[in-house]
C-alpha cells in the first residue's frame, strides 16, 4: 500500500480521498506525529488522541475558508502535517523553526493564535458573527477540551453564542478525560447522526410549530425529548445555552465522525458536538500513562522514557513542592490551591500528604484568586500556585479580591521569565511590572533553589500578600536547608565588591552577573526583592558609584529597574543607568540559555552591554564622594 501522506501538501488533497484512505491517512500522520515530538520533544499524548478529529474536519471542512480554532493548541501537530508543514516538523519548538501553538504568522491555517485555554469559543463567535455582517457563508469551528471547560470564558461565550440563532458556529467537545463509555457505539453512532440529520431537525421544527398552539403539550413534549436524550447523552445544559447538542461520538471512528460533521455542516444555528477520545490513542506507553507523555523531551519510541543515568538537578518547581509540604506539616493553616496545574505546579505529593487541605479548582485563575481570598479572610493562609503567565488571567481579582483587602496570600509564580520550547504564550514576562505598582502587594526574587526556599517561608510569614517567582527548571544546583528558615523582608546583599560600577541583579541573573562583575570589576548586589527594595543598600550603592547596572529576567518597561530609577529620583540622587531585561517584544521559542544570549542576559552579554555603554568608567578612578570602602 503506497504511502499516502506525502501526497498532501493542503487539505484540499484529503478531500477527495475515500474511508479506508483517510483511516491509512490517519495512521500515517499519527506515526509522523510520533516520530517528530520524540524527536524534538514537544506535546504527544494530546496530539495523538486528536489525530481523526483533525482529518475528519480538514476532509468535511473548506478550510482555511472554513475557519478552525483550536482551544489551547497543543493539540494541533496533526493540524500542521496536514497543512503544508509536514516537512519542518523537524524544526518543532527549536529556535526559528514551527511552533508547538497555532500562530497567524506561520499559516493561513492557523486561524487564531492559542495557547491559553478557554478563548476557542469566543474567537470562533467573533469569526461566525463576522462572516454573517460580511455576507460570507463560511463556518467556524471551536475545538475545546474538557480540561478547558471548566473556565468560565468557555461559558460566558456559549451563553452569548446561544441568542444568535442563524450563526453558523460549531463547537466540539473533544473529551479526553475518560475512556469510551459504553453508550459510544453503533447504536449512538446512528443517534448522533440521527439528531444531526435534516429529518430531526425539521421534526423538531414541525413539532414545536404544530404543539406551541397547545402550550401544555408543548412543554410536556419538551420534557419528554430531554429526558429521552438525556439518558443516552447529557444533552440538556448546552440545549439551554440555545445550542443543538450531538454526542457522544467516538472521536477515533471516522465512521461516525465525518457523516455527523457532514450534517451538521448543514444545520443552520449554533451547533455542539461531544466526541469522546483518548490521550495517546495508537501508542500504548502513552496511553498507560498520558500525563507522562503529555509534554516529554526527546526518546526512544521503541523504548519510552527512562530515568536518566544520574539523577537530575533538583527544580525550583520540586523545591516548591518540598518546602510547601514541610510548611503544611508546621503550620495547619495552610492550605495549597492549583488552577488545574498539580503536576506542573509541583504539588503531587502535597495532595497525597495533605488531601483535605489541597484544592484543585480547574482552569479558572479568576475563581483561584478570589477562593483563596475567602479561605484568607477566615483565617487560613493559603498559598496560590501558579504559573506567571497564568496570573495574568486574574488581575482584577488579584487587584480587588486580595491586594485591597490586603489579605495573606502567597502567589508561587512559577515559570517566571522565558521558559524556552512553549515560546511568548507561557513566558513569565510580565509579572514584575504589574505586581508591583500593586498596594501592599511584595514581590521576591530567589536567586538560587536554596534562596527560593528561604523566601517562600518569608512570604508566609507575612500578613500581607507575597509573590515569589521562580524560573522554569534548575537553576545553579545549591540545595536548600531542610529548615524552614526565612530570610528578612526587602533586604538584600552585596555578593562582589568592585569599583565604579554597580550590578544590581534580581534573581537567577545574580549569577551571569557575577561572572560579568569578574570580567569589569564592579560590584555585584543580590537585590532578591522588588518589593520593598533595599532601599538602604541602594542609596549606599549609588552613593559610592559611579553607574548602576539592573539585571532582570521580566520586561524592562516598568520593571525592576524601574523601581531602582523611582527610588533613586525619590531620593534625589541621580545616577547614569543601564537597564537590562526582556526588551519590548515577544520572544520567540527555543533553547532558553541561546534565547537569553540572544538579547544579552547571558554573562558574556551582560559584560558586552556595561563595556559598551560603561567603557570610559573601566579604567578610571572613583568620581563619586567619599570612598567606597568606607561607605560599606
Amino acid at each position: 500500500m503506497a504511502p499516502l501522506l506525502p501526497t498532501i501538501s493542503d487539505p484540499s488533497q484529503l478531500r477527495g480521498l475515500d474511508r479506508a484512505q483517510l483511516k491509512q491517512l490517519a495512521d500515517e500522520v499519527r506515526a509522523c506525529v510520533l516520530d517528530n515530538v520524540s524527536r524534538t520533544g514537544g506535546h504527544l499524548s494530546s496530539n495523538l488522541g486528536t489525530v481523526e478529529l483533525t482529518v475528519a474536519l480538514h476532509h468535511v471542512f473548506d478550510t482555511p475558508y472554513d475557519r478552525i480554532v483550536w482551544d489551547v493548541g497543543h493539540q494541533t501537530y496533526p493540524h500542521k502535517i496536514l497543512t503544508g508543514r509536514r516537512e519542518r516538523m523537524p524544526t518543532l519548538r527549536q529556535l526559528g523553526g514551527l511552533s508547538g501553538f497555532p500562530q497567524r504568522t506561520e499559516s493561513e491555517y492557523d486561524t487564531f493564535g492559542t495557547a491559553h485555554s478557554s478563548t476557542s469559543i469566543s474567537a470562533a463567535l467573533g469569526m461566525a458573527m463576522a462572516a454573517r455582517q460580511k455576507g460570507e457563508d463560511r463556518h467556524a469551528i471551536a475545538v475545546i477540551g474538557d480540561g478547558a471547560m471548566t473556565a468560565g470564558m468557555a461559558f460566558e461565550a456559549l451563553n452569548n453564542a446561544g441568542v444568535y440563532e442563524d450563526c453558523k458556529l460549531l463547537v466540539i467537545l473533544n473529551d479526553n478525560d475518560m475512556s469510551i463509555s459504553p453508550p459510544v457505539g453503533a447504536l449512538n453512532r446512528y443517534l448522533a447522526q440521527l439528531m444531526s440529520g435534516q429529518f430531526y431537525a425539521k421534526a423538531k421544527t414541525v413539532g414545536k410549530n404544530v404543539l406551541s398552539k397547545a402550550p401544555p403539550l408543548f412543554e410536556l413534549a419538551k420534557r419528554l425529548e430531554e429526558h429521552a436524550k438525556g439518558m443516552v447523552v447529557p444533552a440538556t445544559l448546552f440545549e439551554k445555552f440555545g445550542f443543538n447538542y450531538v454526542g457522544p461520538i467516538d472521536g477515533h471512528d471516522l465512521e461516525s465522525l465525518i457523516p455527523t460533521l457532514e450534517n451538521l455542516k448543514h444545520l443552520d444555528g449554533p451547533q455542539f458536538l461531544h466526541v469522546v477520545t483518548r490521550k495517546g490513542q495508537g501508542y500504548k506507553l502513552a496511553e498507560a500513562d498520558p500525563v507522562a507523555y503529555h509534554g516529554p523531551g526527546k526518546f526512544d519510541p521503541s523504548v519510552g522514557l527512562v530515568k536518566p543515568a544520574t539523577a537530575p538537578k533538583t527544580t525550583f518547581t520540586q523545591v516548591f513542592g518540598q518546602w510547601l509540604c514541610d510548611m503544611a506539616a508546621q503550620d495547619a493553616r495552610l492550605v495549597g490551591i492549583t488552577p488545574a496545574m498539580r503536576e506542573g505546579s509541583g504539588l503531587v505529593e502535597f495532595e497525597q500528604r495533605f488531601p483535605e487541605r489541597y484544592y484543585d479548582v480547574g482552569i479558572a485563575e479568576q475563581h483561584a484568586v478570589t477562593f483563596a481570598a475567602g479561605l484568607a479572610c477566615e483565617g487560613l493562609k493559603p498559598v496560590v500556585a501558579i504559573y506567571s503567565t497564568f496570573l495574568q488571567r486574574a488581575y482584577d481579582q488579584l487587584v480587588h479580591d486580595v491586594a485591597i483587602q490586603n489579605l495573606p496570600v502567597v502567589f508561587a509564580l512559577d515559570r517566571a521569565g522565558l521558559v524556552g520550547a512553549d515560546g511568548a504564550t507561557h513566558a513569565g514576562a510580565y509579572d514584575i511590572p504589574f505586581l508591583r505598582c500593586i498596594p501592599n502587594m511584595s514581590v521576591a526574587c530567589p536567586a538560587d533553589e536554596a534562596e527560593c526556599r528561604q523566601l517562600l517561608t518569608s512570604a508566609f510569614e507575612q500578613d500581607h500578600p507575597v509573590a515569589v517567582r521562580y524560573p522554569r527548571g534548575a537553576g545553579v544546583g545549591k540545595v536548600p536547608h531542610a529548615t524552614l528558615d526565612a530570610l528578612p523582608l526587602g533586604k538584600g546583599e552585596v555578593r562582589r565588591q568592585g569599583s565604579r560600577i554597580a550590578v544590581l541583579a534580581f534573581g537567577t541573573l545574580l549569577y551571569p552577573a557575577l561572572a560579568a562583575g569578574e570580567a569589569v570589576d564592579a560590584t555585584v548586589v543580590n537585590m532578591r526583592w522588588v518589593k520593598p527594595l533595599d532601599r538602604e543598600l541602594l542609596l549606599d550603592i549609588a552613593r559610592t558609584h559611579d553607574a548602576i547596572v539592573t539585571v532582570e529576567e521580566g520586561a524592562v518597561m516598568g520593571g525592576a529597574g524601574s523601581a531602582v530609577s523611582e527610588a533613586l529620583q525619590e531620593a534625589g540622587l541621580i545616577r547614569p543607568m543601564l537597564q537590562l531585561g526582556l526588551p519590548d517584544r515577544f520572544i520567540e521559542h527555543g533553547d532558553p540559555a541561546k534565547l537569553l544570549a540572544g538579547i544579552g542576559l547571558d554573562a558574556s552579554g551582560i559584560e558586552r552591554s556595561i563595556r559598551e555603554r560603561f567603557g570610559h568608567l573601566l579604567d578610571q578612578g572613583f568620581s563619586g564622594g567619599k570612598s567606597r570602602a568606607s561607605a560599606l
